[in-house]
């Protein structure tokens, strides 16, 4: 079960990190072979990722929404991000080459992402009453500052 730590809390780094957010939408839910080797793709990408946090992964939360699921992805660095997305040793390539060879541009699988750098002291996260969740879980989890 998971631990609720009651209370306020807030993710504490002092140092720049990415956030990066990525997902697929089942356009066509019939087109089972398209959409569940796309949905199936990403854990063997987080696996390694676990594996190695020497390649600058810092933690990862999943979330659902119509049709779709994702993922927010924390990272040191885009340069991080970047091997990892094109290192030949890494799973993300094959899988890319995979998608763009079996759904390319047919439309039956949607895939997206989103990628913010964020500096030293630009950002916030408030968890009350949550488990060590999203940027916490991925720096330092720390009671809230009375200034928040």
């Amino acid at each position: 079960m998971t631990r609720i730590m009651a209370g306020r809390f807030m993710a504490q780094t002092d140092e720049a990190f990415v956030v990066f957010m990525i997902g697929m939408r089942i356009n066509n839910l019939l087109a089972i072979s398209k959409w569940l080797p796309t949905a199936s793709a990403m854990g063997p990408m987080l696996k390694t990722l676990h594996q190695h946090p020497e390649q600058g992964f810092l933690g990862a939360e999943r979330f659902l929404y119509p049709r779709g699921v994702g993922l927010v992805q924390y990272w040191k660095s885009r340069a991080d991000l970047t091997h990892f997305a094109r290192n030949p040793s890494d799973p993300h390539l094959k899988a890319w080459q995979q998608f763009n060879r079996s759904i390319g541009a047919d439309g039956s699988v949607g895939i997206w992402h989103e990628t913010y750098e964020i500096a030293p002291g630009n950002h916030e996260s408030i968890y009350v009453n949550m488990p060590v969740f999203g940027l916490a879980a991925a720096t330092q989890h720390v009671p809230m500052r009375s200034h928040h």
